[in-house]
């Protein structure tokens, strides 16, 4: 009697429209559960991928830095290393302490200088050059000096002989220290300097030699 009130149940029309409408409602139920689910996990998968943006071993980053600095002009690269060929002196034009051989001149040439403004103390004198529209530039050259006369560069190979060595203006560089601030006119390239051989109070002694000269400009 029961399996038929069941089987007859389940043949009512009524019954299989309830079964299908029910379960339209569970499906329409589960959409916002899944959704929400889903949502949820997101923010952690995206968190989980930018924690290992840098460790998975396939990204990375680079911070370049640098400076720009002003100059009023630069060193042509024709100056930078100079090869100076003071020839052959014989020892008869030497015979006294602080006879010189013949100068040779040297340029130190420079490019795209600038109209700027400058103001430059001379560490010798103490003394201010300013100039309204004209860059300043200092040099200063760094070498051993000679035991017997230190304002001369020493020289290797020989006894008896070292090098004087002048600024455009016919004064003595001092070793290691900056020298006069020197005045640009813009369109002007070039620094003159003259290096003399001078014979010193140490024996003299004949042969080849050399001498290694370091130079640095500083703009004020």
């Amino acid at each position: 009697m029961q399996r038929s009130s069941k089987k007859q149940a389940h043949s009512l029309p009524g019954y299989r429209d309830w079964q299908y409408y029910g379960v339209l409602s569970a499906l329409a139920l589960m959409v916002p559960l899944t959704l929400g689910t889903v949502l949820w996990l997101l923010p952690s998968a995206q968190a989980q991928q930018a924690d290992n943006g840098y460790t998975d071993g396939a990204n990375g980053v680079l911070h370049v830095r640098g400076a720009l600095t002003e100059s009023a002009c630069r060193l042509d690269m024709v100056s930078a290393r100079q090869d100076i060929q003071l020839g052959e002196i014989a020892t008869g034009r030497l015979q006294q302490v602080g006879d010189q051989g013949a100068p040779v001149a040297f340029e130190l040439r420079l490019k795209d200088c600038l109209r700027s403004p400058a103001g430059s103390r001379d560490s010798r004198t103490g003394g201010l050059i300013w100039a309204a529209e004209q860059p300043a530039v200092t040099v200063s050259f760094n070498a051993p000096a000679d035991a017997d006369s230190p304002q001369l560069v020493k020289v290797q190979g020989i006894s008896g002989l070292a090098l004087r060595m002048t600024d455009p203006q016919g004064r003595d560089i001092r070793l290691g220290s900056r020298g006069a601030p020197l005045l640009l006119t813009p369109g002007q390239n070039s620094l003159a300097y003259q290096v003399t051989p001078e014979r010193t109070r140490a024996p003299l002694v004949a042969g080849a030699y050399l001498a290694t000269v370091d130079f640095r400009l500083s703009y004020d």
